[in-house]
């Protein structure tokens, strides 16, 4: 059985990703989360990550890390992790990998918080910027492989990669289209994302720097977590 090491679910982004694959494919695996600390996460995680960073995948012996050699390690053994048709996996692969790479602003300005509602101070040109290109390169995927989801009929790791973001822009009421609007809510009713969405928000744990930068970012409507 596969184990995989994963941080806190209200903040981690990166963990979320090969967790909702191995969930939405029903693929058997051991969860292990280990909350971070402030400041002192990297020496936890070096436990277990050689980056000291999460998420971390075993299969027994074999030790796989980063998010995007997760996904391609689970793909030499589970052939529904990208699309079955050839063109729609290029082009899974080609976004998954510029979401692995880019949508920088999206992912420094906007952080994740799975149980905050946080009304930006500005939403700055570089932002809008990666905001634009979100709404186009999910209006092509849904339009060229006919939907649900990005590669087809199908959850796929393109999907996965792109849930964090589904996650931002209901935290932060971003702007976007109508149809990638009904995309990312088609995301987050998804089983996994919404059993994701309930373990986090009943997390306790608190981060200082975590909760200092969304204070910091915008004006905190809403807190849907459980109380410390």
């Amino acid at each position: 059985m596969f184990s995989l090491y994963i941080g806190n679910k209200n903040y981690s982004s990166w963990s979320l990703r090969p967790w909702l694959l191995l969930t939405e494919l029903d693929i058997d695996f051991e969860e292990k989360l280990i909350p971070f600390d402030d400041g002192n996460s990297w020496e936890k995680f070096r436990k277990f990550s050689p980056t000291g960073l999460v998420p971390c995948l075993f299969d027994g012996d074999i030790q796989v890390w980063e998010s995007l050699a997760i996904v391609e390690y689970l793909a030499e053994q589970y052939s529904a992790v990208w699309p079955e048709d050839k063109t729609a996996r290029a082009w899974a692969r080609s976004a998954t990998a510029e979401m692995h790479a880019g949508f920088s602003a999206i992912r420094n300005q906007c952080p994740m918080s799975v149980g905050l509602r946080i009304k930006l101070h500005e939403v700055s040109a570089p932002l809008q910027q990666d905001l634009t290109r979100l709404d186009e390169l999910w209006q092509q995927g849904l339009d060229r492989f006919g939907g649900p989801f990005l590669g087809g009929p199908t959850f796929t790791a393109v999907d996965a990669f792109f849930a964090p973001v589904a996650y931002r822009l209901q935290t932060y009421a971003l702007p976007h289209a109508p149809r990638a609007q009904a995309y990312a809510h088609h995301l987050l009713s998804t089983q996994g994302m919404r059993a994701w969405t309930d373990a986090a928000l009943k997390e306790t744990f608190r981060e200082p720097s975590h909760e200092e930068e969304f204070a910091q970012l915008g004006v905190i409507q809403k807190d849907l977590r459980e109380s410390v």
